[in-house]
């Protein structure tokens, strides 16, 4: 069943990728753009990185629909022509992809038993999460302990991310009030 999950996920991605290629609307792109970082989330539940898929979700989804939507209200709703061959893009994009799916054929398959992270790791995290800090919930030992820089390195990317839609929004209504006092006392 996880199986048909995984698989109904990644269709939905691949078929949003092919839209978001095929559109010229901007609002449409960065909808449609939300949309995938949220079936990207949906994805990473279903392999158990919940911290991943919640990072995703905020950012992804949240933090970066919102920055673009904020973009767009400075620029145009259309895309412009572009100025070299879509052959040349859709090559690059081929052998790239190719690459990549030449650099997983070496991988372990996911959640095979016998890789370093379920031999070793998992079993030591498992073992001295409770003696080393106190905590019952192992998740949280890790995030907070053992990959605290990590999660830290998470909490600055939201965070910066935050402060940049804001300053965005600020110097959005800044010019408009400007121009409104401006044309009263006209």
């Amino acid at each position: 069943m996880e199986t048909y999950i995984d698989i109904v996920l990644f269709g939905f991605l691949i078929l949003t990728a092919v839209a978001i290629m095929r559109l010229s609307n901007l609002f449409a792109v960065v909808i449609l753009s939300g949309v995938f970082s949220l079936l990207s989330a949906g994805l990473f539940v279903a392999m158990d990185a919940v911290d991943v898929a919640f990072t995703e979700a905020a950012v992804g989804a949240g933090i970066t629909t919102v920055l673009m939507l904020s973009t767009m209200a400075l620029t145009t709703r259309e895309e412009k022509p572009a100025a070299h061959s879509r052959a040349l893009t859709l090559g690059l994009a081929l052998i790239i992809g190719a690459a990549l799916l030449y650099a997983t054929v070496d991988m372990p398959p996911f959640g095979a038993a016998d890789t370093p992270a379920n031999t070793y790791l998992s079993t030591d995290y498992i073992e001295r999460t409770y003696e080393d800090m106190g905590l019952p919930n192992i998740v949280t030992g890790i995030l907070a302990s053992y990959r605290g820089f990590d999660t830290l390195g998470e909490v600055v990317v939201v965070f910066v991310a935050g402060i940049g839609v804001i300053s965005l929004l600020h110097a959005r209504t800044k010019p408009r009030g400007k121009k409104d006092k401006q044309r009263g006392d006209a």
